[in-house]
């Protein structure tokens, strides 16, 4: 995984705004209803081509698809796994329960799509990765429009979810526990793992579970039976990613991707030491929001394991606010005091911007004008520390 060796790379966590079009597709064929294959193919491969477009052209060094082909970071996994069915109840956002005004003033945006996140199917058989087919599919498509652009990446990257978030957001009803489960999905997701890895891309897992379910799954138990679960998810997932070097490896880890209070967020301090046992060689961290910006304070405390980098996020993905570039200079800045070293860092996003089709909370044209603000912002931090 490239440093920034002589000049700050720009990066994001995967997920970039899709258009209404293939929005309303996805959100069509998720719901069961009959769409012409043919035209969401079509619909897929120019908003893919958008997206790889727009990150070249804004300066985006370490890029991917946007996500376009699925219908969220998790539940795609339907499609290529057996063992899923139903629905999903899952408990509530704690702050969001809590603070039942925020609520009222969210929820209504998403409307009919908020179905995605909130019931997703549950596990009701054995679960196995029993379809690769689509994932070569996107693999193929992104590397030939990478070939045929002028441009490119410094470098490319892949999304995956954790098993514990698979674990947490698609219920189980066959498992005999918590734990059973987890590990049948790391698993059946080490299928997705080996074949991201061996096309040369790096492979970033995507975790919210190891910080958002402790206000979630775990609002009402003790801390200790949240960072046991953190625990069991890091060595599943260890088990499925045996064979890929840790350097090819980049882990997501934030608390929710949503507009709300989250002062029941895990604080950073309590989690931290527990994410660094993760087979990985590179930690995506939340740190541009209200709640979190200041745990930079605990990455310099505690200090980075051995050759990890820190992708800083330094863009918040749930306000249309556009970051100043001096912000985002100061942010990575900041990060760079904390890792010790800027060749240690990157600078990213919080998370993604449309991480379930249509959820997103920040308008189409202003994402584009926030990524362009992340590559002047890391052009300012690059001549102040370099």
């Amino acid at each position: 995984m490239k440093g920034s060796e002589s000049r700050i790379l720009t990066t994001h966590a995967g997920s970039l705004p899709r258009p209404a079009e293939l929005v309303d597709l996805q959100l069509r064929v998720s719901r069961g209803e009959k769409v012409d294959p043919g035209f969401l193919t079509g619909a897929v491969a120019q908003a893919t081509r958008r997206a790889v477009a727009r990150q070249l052209e804004l300066g985006i060094d370490v890029g991917n698809d946007g996500e376009q082909p699925r219908e969220s970071f998790v539940t795609y996994l339907r499609y290529r796994m057996s063992g899923f069915s139903g629905e999903s109840a899952r408990p509530p956002v704690r702050d969001l329960a809590a603070f039942p005004g925020v609520r009222a003033l969210v929820q209504p945006r998403a409307g009919p799509r908020t179905n995605l996140v909130a019931a997703p199917p549950r596990a009701t058989g054995p679960v196995a990765y029993v379809d690769r087919s689509s994932l070569d599919l996107e693999l193929d498509f992104f590397e030939k429009l990478l070939k045929d652009k002028s441009k490119s990446f410094n470098e490319t990257f892949w999304t995956a979810p954790s098993p514990g978030i698979v674990a947490t957001a698609m219920q189980n009803d066959f498992y005999g526990s918590l734990e059973d489960y987890v590990n049948a999905v790391a698993d059946a997701l080490r299928t997705e793992y080996q074949a991201i890895a061996a096309r040369g891309h790096i492979l970033q897992i995507d975790a919210p579970d190891l910080a958002m379910e402790r206000h979630r799954l775990f609002a009402e138990r003790p801390l200790a039976d949240f960072l046991g679960f953190v625990d069991l998810t890091v060595a599943a997932l260890n088990r499925a990613l045996a064979g890929i070097p840790p350097e090819r490896v980049r882990l997501h880890v934030c608390w929710g991707n949503y507009e709300g209070p989250h002062n029941f967020d895990v604080p950073l301090e309590d989690l931290l030491s527990h994410l660094y046992p993760a087979r990985a060689g590179a930690l995506v961290l939340s740190m541009a929001n209200p709640r979190h910006a200041h745990e930079l304070r605990v990455v310099a405390k505690l200090g980075l394991p051995r050759d990890w980098l820190l992708i800083a996020g330094v863009i918040d993905t749930t306000t249309n606010y556009v970051e100043h570039p001096e912000v985002v200079a100061e942010r990575i800045e900041l990060a760079a005091r904390a890792a010790g070293d800027p060749r240690r860092v990157l600078a990213g996003t919080d998370c993604g911007f449309d991480t379930s089709t249509g959820c997103g909370c920040v308008a189409d044209d202003v994402v584009w004008e926030k990524l362009r603000s992340l590559r002047a912002g890391a052009d300012l931090a690059t001549a102040r520390l370099f």
